[in-house]
């Protein structure tokens, strides 16, 4: 009963839509703008830097907070199956009928509160690659196809391993169209400074055209 607990403390955790709230306070629709998704990433761009990096941080607690409260209740493997239900509520969130993020916040703050050691590497991985690309889609790509050569090189057991390729392969497959933007050069940048204007974009996340003259 506690392990089922857990579990479902960790899906309905991970499925609080912080991005969408964020939107919504703003007047933006963040699933009719951008990307489509709820993640941090169409907060900053639709939204403004300080929402997005807020929404990022609630999303990385959300994750750290499923595994650490699965911890406290429950033995191994529990806590890595309650990290995972977590990233499995940031993508299906039951309050917007299954259709949220991309999980990439929400398994930070998993590997965080399962595998310290590894979020040590991908952190400076994430963020170098965001300062000198300006890509977060890529960054993300590159962590998750990092993540699991890292558990391992790590030393961790075969289930946070595991657990580690699990979450990789659905955040690269949440990822797939940016795979393809990013190929065709199409993929939209973030502004590390100032202010995005809000609910300006498209479904592929690309500047709003020019006003007429």
């Amino acid at each position: 009963m506690t392990e089922a607990l857990a579990i479902a403390i960790g899906y309905l955790l991970g499925s609080i839509p912080f991005g969408y709230l964020a939107g919504r306070l703003n007047g933006v629709d963040l699933r009719t703008v951008g990307s489509g998704n709820t993640g941090a990433a169409n907060v900053f761009r639709n939204v403004g830097r300080g929402w997005g990096i807020a929404v990022a941080a609630l999303d990385i607690g959300k994750g750290a907070g499923a595994a650490l409260i699965a911890k406290a209740l429950t033995d191994a493997p529990w806590p890595i199956l309650a990290g995972g239900a977590a990233v499995v509520g940031a993508i299906f969130p039951v309050w917007l009928r299954f259709r949220g993020g991309k999980g990439v916040a929400v398994g930070a703050g998993v590997i965080l509160g399962l595998m310290p050691l590894v979020s040590l590497a991908l952190v400076p991985l994430w963020f170098g690659i965001v300062l000198i690309t300006r890509y977060t889609s890529l960054a993300s790509i590159a962590c998750a196809a990092a993540f699991t050569p890292l558990a391992w090189a790590f030393g961790l057991d075969w289930q946070y391993v595991a657990l580690a390729g699990a979450m990789s392969a659905l955040v690269l497959y949440r990822h797939r169209t940016n795979m393809a933007r990013l190929i065709a050069g199409r993929e939209a940048r973030i502004e590390l400074r100032g202010r995005r204007g809000r609910a300006a974009r498209g479904p592929a996340g690309a500047p709003p055209p020019r006003p007429p003259a």
